[in-house]
């Protein structure tokens, strides 16, 4: 499980340290940084797919991304002011956890990362990677340390991997030693697991609306296109009357269908009061919408961690209770992070979790993300690789 997740320099998150709980609901005004620790998180889980570095491409690069406040934040007593920088341009990620933890550090390309006459000089590279074991990272935890090129691992002592990596390149995504590095192999093994769940398309064109060819589906797509294939085998492998009661609390009277013809599948919900089975395309988009959370959060093949993304959008008050309720049952099995603005769902999920979860409300102060009421013993050990 997650303890700790770590951000640094990434827009408006100068330093940031969340302390995780297995359960966590992320709040906050808009434009306080919520979506920030959001797209933090999937550049962690992007560092052991090789799409990390691509993905901030995409952003602009290293320079649209960065905290553009002053190095060492501001007091809000006076206007912020330029300085000459000390350290290094830099953005930090990592977490740590009850079991193996990572860090990265990410910088602006030089000719000996990229040689000369590059035209990639956008590209951020990754100048030092740790992976470690304990709450926090430090020299005499490391189990595995990368230098801009070379990757070294420890055994009974240090030992040198030959193999040179380029500065996009992340040990997580090159390094697949079972027997000289299983400690890179599990960490990226786990982190591809995780699940992010912000692109469900319920418009009048999602694949989930129309039919859809389908195999055992034991974990549902990111934009819930083969959403009947991932009931059906919840259906026929996983938890059916934990599906069959959510249906029923989220929409009384109401009975899932699921036909298959040739190896196509289509959905349909009956519905009290109709003659006929109103099919996925007549579906409103709240409710197509919480179709889609149920079968992901009742994935027969539980994630270590699922990451929910303003989950409640589309959807009506009347069905917080059962997704509250949803996101308790999954939270046994997987560690959750909800990033959401809807105070009676956090309501609903504590409540249905039977304990209490945790909070985390960020604020945005002189333009900084922060985390509420976070105080030097509230917060987080930590220490960055240093280049």
């Amino acid at each position: 499980m997650l303890q700790t997740v770590a951000i640094s320099g990434y827009r408006s998150v100068r330093n940031l340290l969340l302390p995780l709980t297995g359960l966590d609901v992320i709040t906050g005004a808009n434009g306080s940084g919520k979506s920030n620790v959001y797209r933090s998180l999937r550049l962690i889980a992007g560092m052991a797919t090789g799409t990390a570095i691509s993905a901030l491409a995409r952003e602009g690069g290293l320079g649209a991304v960065l905290w553009a406040g002053p190095e060492t934040g501001t007091s809000g007593e006076h206007a912020a002011q330029g300085t000459r920088r000390k350290g290094p341009v830099a953005l930090r990620l990592g977490f740590s956890g009850d079991g193996l933890g990572y860090a990265a550090d990410l910088g602006l390309p030089t000719p000996m990362d990229i040689g000369d006459g590059s035209l990639f000089v956008r590209d951020p590279v990754i100048k030092r990677e740790w992976i470690f074991a304990g709450a926090f990272p430090r020299p005499a935890t490391l189990l595995a340390d990368r230098n801009r090129q070379v990757v070294r691992v420890r055994e009974e002592t240090w030992r040198d991997l030959p193999a040179k990596l380029a500065g996009h390149r992340s040990v997580l995504a090159e390094i697949a030693d079972a027997e000289g590095a299983p400690e890179v192999l599990a960490l990226r093994n786990s982190l591809r697991e995780w699940r992010f769940y912000d692109h469900l398309r319920t418009d009048p064109r999602a694949p989930a609306r129309l039919p859809q060819v389908g195999t055992r589906t034991p974990v549902l797509a990111a934009d819930g296109g083969d959403l009947a294939a991932a009931l059906q085998t919840i259906i026929e492998l996983g938890h059916a009357d934990l599906l069959h009661d959510s249906i029923t609390s989220a929409l009384p009277g109401s009975h899932l269908t699921i036909e298959c013809r040739d190896g196509v599948f289509s959905l349909g919900l009956r519905q009290p009061g109709l003659l006929r089975v109103l099919g996925a395309s007549e579906l409103s988009d709240g409710t197509l919408r919480f179709l889609m959370l149920a079968a992901a959060l009742l994935s027969v093949y539980p994630p270590g961690l699922m990451v929910l993304n303003e989950p409640e959008t589309s959807l009506h008050p009347d069905l917080f209770p059962a997704l509250g309720s949803l996101i308790a049952a999954a939270a046994r099995v997987s560690q959750l992070i909800v990033v959401t603005h809807s105070a009676p769902l956090v309501g609903w999920i504590e409540s249905a979790s039977g304990r209490e979860i945790g909070r985390l409300h960020l604020d945005k102060r002189d333009g900084e993300t922060k985390l509420r009421h976070q105080g030097l013993l509230s917060t987080p050990s930590w220490e960055w690789p240093k280049r």
